[in-house]
């Protein structure tokens, strides 16, 4: 079935009757319904691996994709070396901005252009992130992630089912929209889910190197992410459209009549 036979009446139908519903009941229904034209993204975060093997378990080969913007730390490759292991054949893409995107960005702003202002890291998260992720989306019906409203205000009102109307219309499913972070640790420790390395030394959201600190006692669990900004959105613009004006014409610049934010 495309996409487009799902409007948002259905979605939020399908919502409320998925919600109280294990997260892997959601992701049976979604592979069956949409099949090749579902596949999985994750950031290799504890709930990203914990759907990986959810969905592994209901059917070896489904769909698996991530982005490599080039600045990950290598716990990051570790885990994935550890997960194909743990699963043999799982179909993980690892999607990589294109090169000559990323070499304008670097030569018009330099290669930490994201520490100097909120603009210039939501610029450098459109490149190296957003884009690739458009170019995943756009042969796809629906695709999972691993949101969960209790990862930050921004994510508190998020459905298990929605129309994703910054990607075509397709349907975005949240198994995890419902579970708490302890929830999803007791389904990893259970069934022995390979995690990241960072975990260890006090990360709890996992980005790029440089992006990505451990936090102190008492923080949120996001505070680690781009933790020298101040009034900010904790977001980079892959689960929701950031519009600031600020970046829009230098963002044109680099990726000429393809840019969309």
């Amino acid at each position: 079935m495309s996409a487009v036979e799902l409007d948002d009446l259905e979605a939020g139908e399908l919502s409320v009757e998925f919600e109280g519903c294990e997260p892997w009941e959601l992701l049976e229904w979604a592979m069956d319904r949409f099949g090749e034209r579902l596949a999985l993204s994750t950031s290799f975060q504890e709930g990203g691996v914990a759907l990986i093997d959810m969905a592994y378990a209901i059917d070896p080969e489904v769909r698996v994709f991530s982005i490599d913007t080039g600045r990950l730390p290598e716990e990051t490759y570790e885990l994935i070396e550890a997960l194909r292991e743990r699963y043999p054949g799982l179909r993980l893409e690892m999607l990589s901005p294109e090169a000559g995107q990323v070499q304008r960005l670097v030569d018009r702003n330099g290669p930490n252009l994201f520490r100097r202002s909120v603009d210039l890291r939501l610029l450098c998260c459109n490149v190296r992130k957003v884009q690739p992720l458009n170019r995943a989306l756009a042969g796809l019906d629906a695709w999972v992630t691993a949101l969960r409203r209790d990862q930050w205000a921004s994510r508190s009102d998020i459905r298990k089912v929605e129309i994703d109307h910054d990607h075509e219309a397709i349907v975005k499913l949240n198994p995890l929209a419902e579970w708490t972070e302890d929830e999803v640790w007791d389904y990893i420790r259970e069934n022995a889910v390979p995690v990241h390395p960072l975990y260890e030394r006090g990360f709890t959201s996992i980005g790029c190197a440089p992006c990505t600190r451990a936090i102190a006692a008492g923080e949120p669990a996001r505070a680690g992410r781009w933790w020298w900004e101040t009034n900010a959105p904790k977001e980079c613009g892959m689960h929701c459209a950031i519009e600031t004006g600020g970046f829009e014409h230098e963002l044109h610049a680099i990726l000429g009549d393809k840019a969309h934010a």
